[in-house]
């Protein structure tokens, strides 16, 4: 057996075990080396292969794809800068728990560390950050050898999706001809074979003596908490708010819990307490006897303070499988056990439902307080929280919100009421940053639902490559893009009072008209400047194909002292009512 023919089998059974462990998406990053993969990809029926040119943007476009549909996609790259330039989107893969399979090409053995071109070191590049790494053999072709590929490519899909999800890195070094022979016989085999690895994985939940204990812990306090982190499971929903409704609790629900847009009960649903927390005495008022956290960590600061305060509370997370999600250093006891199970073992277990409406009745009218401040038209200007307000009121039901870090997302807490629309929030939150956000949203977009991406013009700016992705495959994307030329969450910080260093430093003005380079990718592009404008332009933005950016721009320091503004008046209001 020749070479090309090795090889060709070798790299054949790989991608067609990975296809038989339900793996249906491939992101290649065009290059040399990585051409038995790249090819054997396009040539797999049972894949849908996406080209982008831009490592990083690739990345993060397979992360969007991922975090949308919950299931494993691979990405692929020729050797040295390309698979460094997936670093990115690895971490935040990595603490978002998104299922990511990178497949790097790489050079021979006997081309490392010789001063041979395009030769990094490739082993273990990605160091803590992926789940397991697999140094691949050299391709053989034997029996021996393809069922040792198979059963590499079958473990990639079950490592990559089992437990907290995240990603794997499998790196193949490849001797030249690199060029596959798809006419060899009997190459695909039975395509019928069940999955080489085959895995059964159970779901965690407590046993009756866990319960029970749990249960006498709940129920001898009755001023408890649920609050519900990001996260994107949305049946989680319906079992956290029944919960809520047995405990007699509020639901401190995050924008990204899925727990704000939905048909299930929402009266327990407090979604106002970043504004309600601001103030030290009113968070002083709401101490509660115990929490019980689902999901991440919640975007909002003054929720850490109220945490932090209340360090000597019980404090419960759940965790579906393992992990140690809390920055606070409260002493804290972790649940691991499937989300919804846990709420609906719990509910059974509890004999009766705890009366204690004064409580829930309590948050509910601070609620109602601070929603009446946020949700009313406090300023004829369309400033960055009425720009967001006039999104939630016209985007559509059954479609995507994909929003940027800083302010936007911080916005959309402040500004996302609960509303029957089902509407998923997605976001990368797993290290917060502002690159790779359009990609990550036209990843999320190649579902075809309809998806809305909120984002600021630093995080725009940093991933404009991002939008070739919307020309090439036609997808289609409305952008709301708040403009306020520079970093504006950097305004509401303390470096703000450094009057000579400050717009050099954090509000790094970019002063670039989006439009020109919006067209270039075939995008339509218009800038609103009042809140009737916005509001056309988005409904008509949701009836055109392609790319829709809708620019708002604002003013940094106006935008400070409106949200100042209007959170003093929740505070002052808040702080004369009787408890």
């Amino acid at each position: 057996m020749n070479h090309t023919e090795t090889l060709t089998r070798y790299v054949v059974s790989f991608i067609d075990e990975l296809v038989n462990n339900g793996l249906t998406d491939v992101v290649i990053s065009p290059g040399s080396r990585s051409t038995p993969l790249a090819m054997t990809v396009c040539e797999h029926d049972g894949l849908n292969e996406w080209i982008m040119i831009d490592e990083r943007s690739a990345a993060f476009f397979a992360l969007g794809m991922a975090k949308e549909t919950k299931r494993p996609v691979a990405l692929i790259c020729t050797s040295g800068t390309a698979a460094a330039n997936y670093f990115p989107a690895i971490v935040e893969s990595y603490y978002a728990r998104v299922p990511l399979i990178i497949l790097t090409a790489d050079r021979p053995h006997e081309l490392r560390d010789v001063g041979a071109p395009q030769a990094i070191e490739q082993i273990k590049m990605y160091g803590e950050y992926v789940k397991w790494f697999q140094e691949m053999a050299l391709p053989e072709a034997s029996d021996r050898m393809l069922s040792y590929v198979r059963e590499k490519a079958a473990r990639a899909v079950y490592e990559a999706g089992s437990g907290n999800a995240g990603p794997v890195h499998l790196n193949f070094p490849f001797r030249e001809p690199l060029i596959p022979d798809f006419s060899l016989d009997n190459l695909w085999g039975n395509k019928n074979n069940p999955s080489h690895y085959l895995t059964y994985n159970g779901e965690k939940r407590l046993t009756k003596v866990q319960l029970n204990h749990l249960i006498n812990k709940l129920t001898s306090k009755q001023k408890g908490v649920i609050v519900c982190g990001p996260q994107v499971d949305e049946d989680l929903a319906q079992a956290i708010t029944e919960l809520a409704s047995k405990l007699a609790v509020p639901v401190l629900a995050d924008p990204l819990s899925q727990l704000r847009a939905g048909k299930h009960d929402q009266q327990y649903i407090v979604e106002s307490y970043d504004a309600i927390f601001r103030n030290p005495r009113v968070r002083e008022q709401l101490k509660p006897d115990y929490i019980i956290r689902f999901g991440a960590m919640p975007v909002s600061k003054s929720y850490l303070f109220y945490v932090e305060e209340n360090n000597e509370i019980p404090q419960y997370i759940i965790e579906a499988f393992e992990g140690f999600r809390d920055p606070t250093g409260n002493t804290t006891q972790f649940i691991y056990a499937n989300p919804i199970r846990f709420c609906e073992d719990l509910i059974q277990t509890l004999k009766n439902d705890i009366p204690n409406n004064r409580w829930v009745e309590q948050w509910q009218q601070l609620n109602h307080i601070a929603k009446k401040h946020l949700l009313f038209a406090s300023s004829e200007e369309l400033t960055e929280g009425e720009a967001v307000k006039c999104l939630l009121d016209v985007i559509p039901s059954q479609s995507n919100l994909y929003v940027g870090n800083s302010m936007a997302v911080r916005d959309l807490d402040t500004f996302f009421m609960t509303t029957e629309k089902e509407i998923s929030v997605l976001a990368n939150r797993g290290t917060n940053g502002i690159d790779g956000l359009i990609s990550s949203a036209l990843g999320a977009a190649t579902s075809k639902t309809p998806l809305t991406l909120l984002i600021g013009d630093l995080s725009f700016y940093h991933d404009l490559n991002g939008l070739l992705a919307a020309k090439h495959y036609d997808l289609t994307i409305t952008i709301l893009l708040i403009n306020n030329n520079g970093g504006g969450i950097f305004s509401f910080l303390p470096q703000a009072n450094d009057e000579k260093n400050f717009e050099k430093l954090f509000g790094t003005p970019v002063n670039i008209d989006f439009g020109p380079m919006i067209s270039v990718y075939g995008g339509k592009h218009t800038v609103s400047t009042t809140k009737d404008d916005l509001i056309e332009q988005l409904t008509q933005s949701y009836q055109h194909k392609g790319i829709s950016v809708i620019e708002v721009q604002t003013n940094r320091t106006e935008n400070v002292r409106w949200h100042r503004q209007l959170w003093l008046k929740i505070e002052q209001e808040l702080l004369q009512t009787e408890w």
